[in-house]
């Protein structure tokens, strides 16, 4: 009777990671989706993102961080292409995002010219102030600004040499007071409330360059977003014995602007957070996973790295040391102990229209999910009742 019980509560365990599988699977493709529009500054996309975080935070049953409302609103400069993205070079027709991105501190512009070149890799448009810069790989971000120039970035296979002619048509629009919000949630501890562990993640990525490119942002960074999700649904159906505390961040493409909003305007005690996991590029990990700040706490990772070899999740548990590579990074600064960890191996897409839900594996999601419900239960092993 005893190993039934036990089995039946092994196959209930499966289930329900199982089924956290396809949570994890349904939120990435719903994310990544022409919705969201890359969860940026057109369509609405990065605003549609925030109400729908607050939805699956309130369905969860987790409580506004801030007392009534989830959204710690901010505002940021920031340059947008809503609408005409046209370049042809020598006659041929480029498509935009796969064979050319406009720079994100471009102005618009609509002429058409004469190429000259200034190197092998650099071609000049002087009448209408326009740069082509041939590149081996195409990668986008975000700017707050725009240059009185213009910046064409051409997959190099894309065009034959010489290139001699332009046309080109480019609507660009600065936006000096972009109004977007992080969105904060809790789950209330049961011994020590104001004790917290914070899991954050940013759930902006770079939006649409045009009115028919958007950038999806699967790997960077809807997995980690649906990971703090699926975190937080957990939690809140689990309360723990500290606080858990759940944000996500938006300006982190634009240079971590959610984070420093909030380190600056903290809706909870910096120095009540034990600890804080920021989680970003979390789609795969077959390779392992780094754990930037590992050598900063060396203590917590050597728990971590101890808690992954003994469930043998990750090959790799890899030491970084400190990097201002993410949103965790404006706590360290302000002395909350925190790990990021992005996870290695699968695709290379990043930061270009090829980072598409349908070849992200996840298939590393559930021991991730793991490794941090344990690395937590070790943060509060000395707070249970």
């Amino acid at each position: 009777m005893k190993f039934k019980l036990t089995l039946l509560l092994l196959l209930i365990a499966n289930l329900s990671f199982a089924q956290d599988s396809l949570f994890a699977r349904k939120l990435v493709d719903t994310l990544t989706s022409p919705y969201f529009w890359g969860r940026g500054y057109t369509r609405d996309g990065v605003h549609k993102a925030a109400t729908f975080i607050q939805a699956q935070f309130k369905s969860y049953g987790l409580k506004p961080m801030g007392g009534k409302n989830y959204q710690q609103v901010f505002s940021y400069p920031v340059n947008v292409f809503p609408g005409k993205m046209e370049v042809i070079i020598n006659g041929v027709k480029l498509a935009p995002g796969k064979q050319f991105i406009v720079s994100p501190d471009s102005k618009g512009v609509h002429g058409i010219g004469k190429l000259e070149q200034t190197d092998s890799v650099h071609f000049v448009d002087r009448q209408n102030r326009v740069v082509v810069s041939l590149e081996d790989k195409l990668t986008w971000s975000v700017e707050g600004k725009a240059l009185d120039y213009t910046v064409i970035q051409v997959d190099k296979k894309a065009v034959k040499l010489p290139l001699n002619t332009i046309s080109i048509d480019i609507e660009n629009q600065v936006i000096p007071d972009f109004k977007t919000a992080n969105i904060c949630a809790v789950v209330k501890g049961t011994v020590k409330p104001d004790s917290v562990i914070v899991i954050t993640a940013h759930y902006d990525h770079l939006g649409g360059m045009g009115s028919d490119t958007y950038f999806p942002g699967a790997n960077d960074n809807a997995s980690g977003l649906s990971q703090m999700l699926s975190l937080a649904r957990y939690y809140a159906a689990h309360p723990q014995p500290y606080t858990m505390a759940f944000i996500a961040f938006s300006g982190e493409e634009a240079g971590l602007l959610g984070s420093k909003y909030f380190t600056e305007n903290p809706l909870i005690p910096l120095k009540n957070i034990r600890f804080l996991i920021n989680l970003d590029l979390n789609g795969t990990g077959d390779e392992g996973i780094t754990v930037v700040n590992a050598t900063v706490y060396p203590n917590e990772f050597a728990a971590m790295q101890r808690i992954s070899d003994e469930g043998h999740y990750f090959v790799k548990v890899a030491k970084r040391g400190k990097a201002a590579n993410s949103d965790h990074y404006l706590f360290t600064e302000k002395g909350v102990p925190a790990f990021f960890i992005y996870t290695m191996g699968g695709i290379k897409a990043y930061h270009d229209v090829f980072d598409i839900s349908a070849t992200l594996p996840l298939n590393k999601y559930k021991d991730l999910f793991r490794l941090i419900v344990k690395f937590n239960d070790s943060l509060m092993q000395n707070a249970k009742p």
